[in-house]
C-alpha cells in the first residue's frame, strides 16, 4: 500500500506506534525503573540488559523534569520503515520483548550521553526528538547501559608480522566487534606468499589463509550481540606481491579455500601507482619483510624508497601497472569492492599528520586517522538531518550552525565518559579526540528547495551547508579548548601553524561566515578535537529519521529496501505530492513508474522540470556527483563515504571515473561502486494485466536456458582476464555483462 501513497506507512507507523505506548509504562522513568529491575534470574541471560546505576540514580533524582519533557506524539513523525528498524535493532529488550518507543530511546540517548546535566540531557533530548540530528548507531545501542561503548569506528593496524602479532590482533578485532564497532584494519605489514619464516626455516603461506581467520571471527563475534553483522574491511597497498589473491577473495567462483566473502577489501593507493597505469609502465610487487619502510612513508619519500627497491632488484614480481588496474576493475565489476583510497592526499591533507603516516581508513572509508601497533583509533559519530533546516523555503544557516555546536559538544563528551573496549583505544582516544559530523538527507533538501542535484544553485548550497558545518565544529571545539584545554597532540599540526583544511587544499572560503577572527581565537587558545567533519553513509540512521542517505541523489523513486528489519516498499513523497497537486498520481502513474525501474523520465504525462528534479542517481553524470564530492572535501577534514553508480559498465567508464576523482584530489575515491541490474528488478504492487510485454513460451525458455548454460552451479568469472598476454585493456568500451550462468546471484546485479 506504501506504493499507493506514502501516507499508508504513516498510518501503519501510527498504528504500531500506538501499540507500543499501551504496553509500556506512560513515563519515562517508570519504563527506566522496569529494565533497570529486570531480574536476572528470571529470564534468559544473553537477553539481559544491564543499565547503568549511575543514570538510573539521575533519573530517580530529577523523574519529574525528564517525564514532563517527554513528547509522546513525536513518536508518530517516525515511518514504518523508521520504526520496524528500530524495533529490530536499536529498542531495549527484556526476555524478546521490547521495551521502548522512540521518545524513550532519545531520552536514554541524551540521559547516557549527559547525565550529570539536566540542562543539557534535555536540549540533547529535544534536538534528537525533532529530527534536527541523530547519533550513530553504537551510541543508541549502548548509551544508558553499565558498559556503555558509543564509538562507530576502530582503525587497526596489525602489530607485527609474527604469530604473536597476528593473534593479538585478532583479539583485538574480536573485542571491538563484541562492543558494535566496525573495523578497518591495514595489513601491508605482513610478509606475502612464498616469503622465508626464519623462526621455523618455512615458507609463509601469505595473506589468504590469515583473512580467512579473520572473515570467521567477523562472522562470529557480531556487532553488540546479534544487532548488525560484525564486519571488517582489509586495507592492502598495491605494491604487496599478494595483491592479486586479495582481489580475488570476494569473487564467487574459484576455490574455495582461497576465498573470503565476508571481508570487505580496500586499496590504499599511492599516487605513484596511479602515475604509473597513466604511462602504462611496469610495476613491482614486494614483499614487506624484504623491502620495509614502505607503509611508513608517502609523496616523495614512498617513491624514493620505491625505486631504490626497484633497482636494486628486490621484488618478488614485474607486472604491467595496467594489469593490476585490470584486476581491480574486475574485482569492483564482479563484487562492488575493493574500496579506493588515496594515501597520499590521506596524509597531505590530514590535521593528523604529526602523529605519523596514515595507513588505512575504516570499514566505510571516512575516517582517516592515524593507527599504530600502539594506538587503535577510534571515531564517534553523529549526522545533522539538513531537509530540518529547510524553512519557508530558504535553507537556516545560523540554525545549522547552532545545532552543529551543540553535536560537537555532545561527541566530545563520549570522549571522555565511553567505554573502550581496550586500552589502547583509550589511550589514542583521549589523546587525539577526534570526532565525526557527518550528514543525511541532501537529496530531500533538493527537492524541498526545488533544486535538481547538480544545478549551479545546488551546487552552491552545497559548499555553503558544508563551510557551515566546519565553521561550527571549529568554533565549538576552541571554545573547548579555552574551558578544557585543547587536545594533547596539538603541537606540530597543521591547525598549530595556522593551518585549515581549506587552506591545504588553497581553497578561499566565502564570506558566509569570519574566518579571519576564528583563526585568530584558535591562533591563541588551539582546539579541543584534531578532526571535526567526516561523511558518514548513515544507511541506519538515516532509515530512522526518515531521509535520503548521507550525500547521495536518490537511487530510484519506488523500489524496496531489504535489511535486517525486513523488506520495505519506499516510494519518493516530494515526488507524489507534486504529482497529486498536478493530477497526475494514480494507481496507473505508479505501475508506469514501477515499469520504468522507479525513474519518470520516459513517462510522457510528466513535466519537463518535475522530471529534472527527480533524476535518479543512474541519471546523475557521475562526474557530477565526484564534482560535488570535491566542491565540499576543503570543509570536509576526515573523509566522504562516497558511491559510484553505473549502468552498462565498461572498463573505459570505470577507469576515467577513478582518475578523474584522483585528480580532482579526493582522499576516496570510491566507498561502493553500485552497478544496475541489465534486467528489471522484481516489480512488486504492479499489476501484470497492465503490462503489455511479451511472454516465453516454454519452449522458448528452454531453448534460452539450453544457449546460456544457466541450469550450470558452478559460476564463471563475468569478465575473462587472459593473464598470458600483456593486453589488459583498461580502456574497453565493451559492456561488462552479467554472469548469464547464474543471473540471481551476479554481483553486477545485486550490487
Amino acid at each position: 500500500m506504501t506504493t499507493r501513497h506514502y501516507q499508508y506507512s504513516v498510518v501503519a507507523s501510527r498504528v504500531l506506534s500506538h501499540h507500543l505506548q499501551k504496553r509500556l509504562p506512560n513515563t519515562f522513568s517508570a519504563n527506566f525503573t522496569t529494565i533497570y529491575k529486570y531480574d536476572l534470574a528470571s529470564s534468559n541471560e544473553e537477553n539481559n540488559t544491564v543499565m547503568s546505576t549511575k543514570v538510573y540514580q539521575f533519573i530517580l533524582e530529577n523523574k519529574n523534569a525528564i517525564d514532563s519533557s517527554i513528547r509522546h506524539s513525536r513518536d508518530f513523525d517516525i515511518d514504518y520503515f523508521g520504526l520496524r528498524t528500530l524495533e529490530r535493532s536499536y529498542f531495549l529488550k527484556t526476555d524478546g520483548k521490547i521495551h521502548e518507543t522512540p521518545q524513550y530511546l532519545f531520552m536514554r540517548v541524551a540521559l547516557g550521553i549527559h547525565c550529570n546535566d539536566l540542562e543539557k540531557a534535555l536540549e540533547t533530548y529535544e534536538l534528537i526528538s525533532k529530527k534536527f540530528f541523530i547519533h550513530a548507531s553504537p551510541t543508541l545501542f549502548n548509551s544508558g547501559l553499565e558498559s556503555a561503548c558509543f564509538s562507530s569506528c576502530f582503525l587497526v593496524a596489525m602489530k607485527d608480522d609474527s604469530i604473536d602479532g597476528i593473534y593479538k590482533t585478532l583479539y583485538d578485532t574480536a573485542m571491538i566487534s563484541k562492543c558494535a564497532g566496525g573495523i578497518g584494519l591495514h595489513l601491508s605489514n605482513i610478509r606475502s606468499s612464498g616469503s622465508y619464516i626464519r623462526g621455523s626455516n618455512g615458507i609463509s603461506s601469505g595473506l589468504v589463509p590469515l583473512l580467512k581467520v579473520f572473515e570467521s571471527t567477523a562472522k562470529y563475534v557480531d556487532q553488540g550481540g546479534n544487532k548488525r553483522p560484525g564486519a571488517f574491511c582489509i586495507y592492502l597497498e598495491p605494491w604487496h606481491s599478494d595483491v592479486f589473491e586479495f582481489l580475488d577473495l570476494r569473487k564467487n567462483h574459484g576455490k574455495e579455500e582461497m576465498r573470503a566473502r565476508g571481508l570487505f577489501l580496500a586499496l590504499w593507493i599511492p599516487d605513484l601507482f596511479m602515475q604509473k597505469i597513466e604511462r602504462n609502465l611496469e610495476w613491482c610487487l614486494f614483499s614487506p619483510d624484504k623491502c620495509p619502510g614502505l607503509t611508513e612513508s608517502y609523496g616523495d619519500e614512498f617513491n624514493m624508497l620505491y625505486d631504490k627497491y626497484e633497482k636494486e632488484g628486490k621484488y618478488m614480481k614485474k607486472v604491467k601497472a595496467r594489469e593490476l588496474w585490470h584486476a581491480i576493475l574486475t574485482a569492483q565489476t564482479e563484487t562492488g569492492n575493493p574500496f579506493l583510497l588515496y594515501k597520499d592526499q590521506c596524509n597531505k591533507l590530514s590535521n593528523q599528520k604529526n602523529l605519523g603516516v596514515i595507513k588505512s581508513s575504516n570499514l566505510c572509508c571516512e575516517i582517516v586517522e592515524y593507527s599504530s601497533k600502539d594506538e587503535t583509533a577510534v571515531c564517534n559519530l553523529a549526522s545533522v538531518a539538513l531537509p530540518s533546516f529547510v524553512e519557508n523555503g530558504s535553507f537556516n544557516f545560523l540554525k545549522l550552525h547552532e545545532i552543529c555546536k551543540v553535536v560537537c559538544r555532545n561527541l566530545d563528551r563520549i570522549i571522555d565518559i565511553n567505554k573502550y573496549p581496550l586500552e589502547n583505544c583509550e589511550r589514542s582516544n583521549l589523546k587525539n579526540r577526534p570526532i565525526g559530523l557527518g550528514v543525511q538527507g541532501l537529496a530531500d533538501v533538493f527537492f524541498m528547495l526545488r533544486m535538481p542535484f547538480g544545478s549551479p544553485e545546488s551546487k552552491e548550497l552545497n559548499i555553503k551547508i558544508f563551510e557551515t558545518i566546519y565553521h561550527a565544529t571549529l568554533e565549538q571545539s576552541c571554545e573547548l579548548a579555552q574551558s578544557r584545554g585543547k587536545y594533547q597532540s596539538y603541537d606540530g599540526s597543521p591547525i598549530s601553524q595556522g593551518l585549515l583544511q581549506f587552506d591545504m587544499w588553497k581553497v578561499i572560503p566565502s564570506d558566509l561566515w569570519d574566518w579571519s577572527t576564528l583563526r585568530q581565537t584558535i591562533k591563541q587558545f588551539g582546539v579541543r578535537n584534531s578532526l571535526l567533519v567526516a561523511l558518514m553513509p548513515t544507511a541506519s540512521t538515516s532509515q530512522i529519521l526518515g531521509f535520503n542517505e548521507c550525500f547521495e541523489p536518490i537511487t530510484s523513486n519506488i523500489y524496496v529496501r531489504r535489511v535486517l528489519s525486513g523488506e520495505h516498499q519506499v516510494v519518493n513523497k516530494y515526488l507524489v505530492d507534486d504529482l497529486v497537486k498536478l493530477g497526475l498520481w494514480s494507481i496507473d502513474m505508479k505501475n508506469n513508474i514501477i515499469e520504468n525501474d522507479g525513474s519518470i523520465q520516459n513517462i510522457k504525462a510528466i513535466p519537463p522540470e518535475i522530471k529534472a528534479l527527480y533524476k535518479t542517481v543512474w541519471e546523475i553524470s557521475q562526474r557530477t556527483i565526484i564534482d560535488m564530492a570535491a566542491d565540499r572535501a576543503p570543509f570536509v577534514d576526515q573523509s566522504q563515504s562516497m558511491n559510484l553508480f553505473l549502468q552498462d559498465v565498461t572498463f573505459s567508464k570505470l577507469t576515467s571515473m577513478h582518475f578523474y576523482a584522483w585528480k580532482k584530489g579526493l582522499k576516496t575515491g570510491m566507498y561502493y561502486l553500485r552497478t544496475k541490474a541489465a534486467a528489471s528488478a522484481i516489480q512488486f504492487s504492479l499489476d501484470p494485466l497492465k503490462l503489455k510485454k511479451p511472454v516465453l513460451n516454454n519452449k522458448r525458455i528452454s531453448e534460452l536456458e539450453d544457449e546460456y548454460n544457466v541450469k550450470k552451479s558452478k559460476r564463471a568469472p563475468s569478465v575473462e582476464t587472459d593473464a598470458s598476454t600483456d593486453s589488459f585493456d583498461i580502456f574497453s568500451t565493451s559492456v561488462v555483462s552479467c554472469n548469464l550462468e547464474d543471473p540471481e546471484n551476479c554481483d553486477s546485479c545485486s550490487a
